[in-house]
């Protein structure tokens, strides 16, 4: 019978779920050749992991992994209901108040200061400490840049769409929801979540999409669909990822990608700081700390945010279960029954 324990978190609602015992070894001289042998040899354990009756459409996961750079403290691997991110800024902030508080870095108070290593690169930590408890978790991120800047493409049922191509961890495109016809602010979630998706699947076929430094990162990871705020003004954002995933956070990776996209339009200054919300109304901070470095047009940037435990659990899978292993519900009876199965 095979055996999971994980520990559950949110970070502004979205769910973490990380892997405290049972996942296997991965070998591989780079975190991305880890990736890749999870991806490849691994998947069932991500389906138990993220899918039903374990998890839900919603659940992001966190694989722990041992580092293959030296200068990190530790390593992981995101997971979703479709796959595996590059990056993830709010289980990335949910990561390091678990690893302060379960004694697996060295606790300095009022801030203790790690790097752990992603598959998008190495990400310093800092947590704000007080008698032991993290009260608060910041990141800055890996280079982020403006990739392209008033991409045009044909999107089925939307019609010609423009937006930009932004990378911080992983690409996204971003967009106000206006230039789609729809308020941001009173469009059902529904059709949010509908065009941001139809937007990402025509993109995916339209855009060769290329990171500096690997193959493996050169991929649109979704479409974040934002408000009309002016930068520096407080603003929101809906994250939609995967397939049709909803980020229930700001999005640390999307806030970072925001943050890169308007210092590259002058929107925003270098130590100038922005508040996102998502859709439960918990605000992540983000502000460019150093620009132009090491690569020109590039940034990092601080995102700040809390996560709070949810709890901890033991997964088992029976052999003669046969949804043990994780499933997603069905569109049509048809897609249960076969041909003819279904009367």
């Amino acid at each position: 019978m095979q055996r999971l324990c994980v520990t559950d978190m949110h970070t502004a609602g979205e769910p973490v779920r990380i892997v405290t015992d049972g996942y296997p070894d991965l070998p591989g001289a780079t975190i991305l050749e880890k990736r890749r042998e999870a991806m490849h040899r691994h998947d069932a354990l991500r389906r138990m992991l993220v899918l039903e009756p374990r998890g839900h459409a919603g659940m992001y996961g966190v694989i722990p992994v041992a580092p293959t750079d030296p200068r990190a403290a530790f390593a992981a691997l995101f997971i979703h209901g479709e796959g595996y991110s590059t990056m993830c800024g709010h289980a990335t902030i949910a990561l390091g108040r678990w690893l302060v508080e379960s004694g697996r870095v060295p606790v300095a108070e009022p801030e203790t200061r790690f790097c752990i290593e992603l598959p998008c690169g190495l990400v310093e930590i800092r947590c704000a400490v007080e008698n032991g408890i993290v009260h608060r978790t910041a990141f800055i991120s890996v280079p982020a840049f403006l990739s392209r800047r008033d991409v045009a493409i044909a999107v089925p049922g939307l019609g010609p769409v423009r937006f930009d191509l932004a990378y911080g961890g992983a690409f996204y495109a971003v967009l106000p929801a206006s230039r789609l016809g729809l308020s941001f602010c009173d469009a059902p979630f529904e059709r949010l979540v509908s065009a941001a998706t139809a937007l990402t699947d025509a993109a995916r076929s339209a855009l060769d999409i290329v990171h500096p430094d690997a193959e493996d990162l050169g991929f649109l990871y979704g479409t974040i669909l934002t408000d009309d705020a002016a930068p520096p003004a407080p603003t929101y954002n809906l994250c939609v990822f995967a397939d049709g995933q909803i980020d229930r956070s700001p999005t640390g990776s999307g806030v970072t990608a925001r943050m890169a996209r308007d210092h590259a339009l002058g929107l925003i200054r270098p130590g100038q700081e922005r508040l996102f919300f998502g859709p439960t109304g918990i605000g992540f901070s983000g502000c460019v700390t150093r620009a132009d470095e090491p690569i020109d047009g590039t940034v990092r940037v601080l995102v700040s945010g809390r996560s709070h435990h949810s709890g901890t659990a033991v997964f088992d899978i029976e052999p003669d279960d046969q949804l043990g292993g994780g499933f997603t519900l069905p569109k049509t009876f048809r897609d249960v029954a076969g041909r003819d199965g279904c009367a």
